[in-house]
């Protein structure tokens, strides 16, 4: 059983291994980002932003009514402007929306300044998840299953590019925010063993 002496340590030790990058989840809606996101954050000290938000209180508006009143091209620009802002405020913990990994100049934002966590869940699950809300313009559409499904299919490959993936599953999300920190611990401890290993050469 992990206990919170424990957690504060791992938590300690991911900290110091991030330096001044910020940690930022990618993933499809519904994949957990923001719920995830705000407990990593907590549990590390770090202060949390969801892009999303973020991009609502600069437009005055829900996304919804972005999308409806300007489209999705104008919704994507502000997306990438957000999502450049906020990661020059690092380190923290940063969830951004589903399709905004797949823009080349967030991508390369986001290598610069902070570390990329994708959060891969299957179809039925994000389904599940989705159902219980209203405010996702992609999936307004005759078919959600299908629509969904072809947004996979276009956005997994991108997702692939990220530094770690953790499955995003149905189990209590503190769970998965050790997943998180696990994941992360073996990807930059091993970055730094590697370089300490280079320097001792």
């Amino acid at each position: 059983m992990t206990t919170s002496i424990d957690q504060d340590g791992k938590a300690a030790a991911l900290n110091e291994l991030l330096g001044v990058r910020s940690i930022v989840l990618v993933g499809m809606m519904g994949a957990g980002k923001s719920s995830v996101g705000k407990r990593l954050a907590r549990r590390l000290n770090l202060a949390f932003a969801d892009a999303d938000t973020e991009i609502e209180q600069a437009a005055g508006m829900t996304i919804p009514e972005i999308f409806a009143h300007h489209g999705e091209p104008a919704f994507r620009d502000g997306e990438k402007k957000v999502i450049a802002r906020l990661l020059e405020h690092g380190p923290m913990v940063l969830a951004t929306g589903g399709g905004a990994y797949m823009n080349g100049d967030t991508r390369d934002a986001i290598a610069r300044h902070g570390i990329t966590v994708w959060l891969k869940a299957e179809l039925d699950v994000l389904l599940r998840r989705v159902r219980r809300r209203d405010d996702r313009p992609l999936l307004k559409t005759e078919n959600p299953e299908a629509t969904l499904a072809r947004l996979i299919e276009q956005r997994y490959p991108v997702y692939a590019q990220a530094d770690v993936t953790v499955v995003s599953h149905d189990v209590p999300q503190e769970v998965m925010v050790d997943e998180v920190i696990d994941a992360l611990t073996r990807h930059l401890g091993v970055g730094a063993e590697s370089a300490r290993s280079g320097d001792e050469t």
